[in-house]
């Protein structure tokens, strides 16, 4: 039996920047260390301050983005203002292989060497479940600014993951790639299939992309998980091109290789930033849905200073400086107390109906989904 579970809007309002953008700075420099035979990058603050330092030294683990995209982040600003308020230093860890980085430590006994991580969604907290049999991830408490998260956007049953954005996936469509100028995308999952989309859109592969994976979850959603496999044949017969994440397959729909991209509905707000011609960024939510993609933050278990990551999470959770991790973070608030700029409701779409799957729906499907994928599409 499918669930749905469907989430209602998390904010109206709010402004520019890339996806998950910014560059770097803020005191900040990065260093590269081996582990288990990979190459992990870290970034650690001027100051010198390493893991397992003063205890008022919080270190938090993230993806590269959330600190030093190329437009704009959250991540200088928040170590700025954090560190501003608070007797404490912030160091940001972004090692290459993201949470699964940690798990590897796990894997081999290994402390995580950080308190927190941000950027948790369902999927990796379901994928972090099924590798590890110890916690890697503690519940969070003592947290006073819990009840503003928007219930609905809570993903985690066992309490550890707390909301602090959403993103809603959606076409982004060229309308200038036509002879007359008026290409548009099909308002259906179905539609895709037309003769006329041939080649006509990029994606991602879901087994190495949370964007490839939160668009191959809609179409099971939308065909169900007897249907989604000859989907995707389907797909693949019309020609569709499966890149490796969402930089590859957003910077060959930015150099006109095809007019759609399986992106984000927040696409136009950095258009407008950045005076792009409006027309080549075109949003659809394929069947009028967004599939809803929150992202969390989660105290490690073996965190050396759990009450400063509590302290971290309250402050990530204030009404002001959600507003600014969703312009800066280009997404939606978690909370239902944000206030963002005006201009942002203009350009920042929320689909007319929302759709995610749960942890509990995730849990025990989610591997076999993306192994069949695999099998049947990456491997032909």
């Amino acid at each position: 039996m499918r669930r749905r579970t469907f989430i209602k809007s998390a904010g109206a309002a709010g402004v520019s920047a890339l996806l998950a953008g910014c560059t770097g700075g803020s005191g900040t420099e990065q260093t590269t260390t081996e582990s288990g035979g990979s190459t992990q990058t870290e970034t650690t603050s001027s100051t010198g301050t390493t893991v397992g330092g003063e205890d008022q030294t919080l270190v938090v683990g993230t993806y590269g983005s959330f600190v030093d995209a190329p437009s704009t982040s959250p991540g200088p600003w928040l170590k700025d203002q954090f560190e501003s308020e608070f007797d404490a230093t912030l160091e940001w860890q972004t090692p290459d292989a993201g949470v699964n980085h940690y798990i590897e430590r796990a894997l081999r006994g290994v402390e995580s060497g950080a308190d927190l991580y941000v950027g948790l969604d369902a999927q990796m907290l379901v994928r972090v479940d099924e590798k590890l049999d110890d916690a890697l991830f503690a519940p969070a408490e003592r947290l006073s600014r819990l009840g503003d998260v928007n219930e609905q956007l809570e993903f985690d049953p066992d309490g550890r993951a707390v909301p602090y954005d959403t993103g809603y996936i959606s076409l982004v469509y060229d309308e200038t790639q036509s002879e007359d100028g008026t290409f548009t995308a099909p308002e259906t999952f179905d539609g895709l299939l037309d003769p006329e989309y041939e080649g006509a859109l990029l994606a991602q592969n879901p087994t190495s992309s949370a964007t490839g994976l939160a668009f191959l979850l809609h179409t099971i959603d939308a065909k169900g998980e007897d249907g989604y496999l000859d989907y995707w044949a389907e797909l693949k017969e019309n020609n569709v091109r499966v890149l490796g994440n969402w930089s590859d397959s957003y910077t060959a729909y930015s150099n006109g290789e095809a007019p759609m991209v399986v992106s984000y509905s927040t696409d136009q707000v950095y258009a407008n930033e950045s005076g792009a011609d409006m027309a080549k960024h075109q949003i659809r939510f394929l069947n009028d849905q967004g599939f809803a993609n929150p992202e969390g933050m989660a105290p490690f278990a073996d965190a050396a200073n759990p009450d400063l990551a509590s302290e971290f999470m309250n402050f990530m959770l204030r009404p002001e400086v959600q507003a600014e991790i969703a312009v800066r973070n280009v997404a939606f608030p978690a909370t239902t107390t944000a206030e963002l700029p005006k201009e942002f409701a203009k350009y920042a779409h929320e689909p007319p109906e929302a759709v995610t799957f749960s942890y509990d729906r995730l849990q025990g499907n989610l591997s076999g989904w993306t192994d069949a994928w695999a099998r049947e599409f990456a491997s032909k």
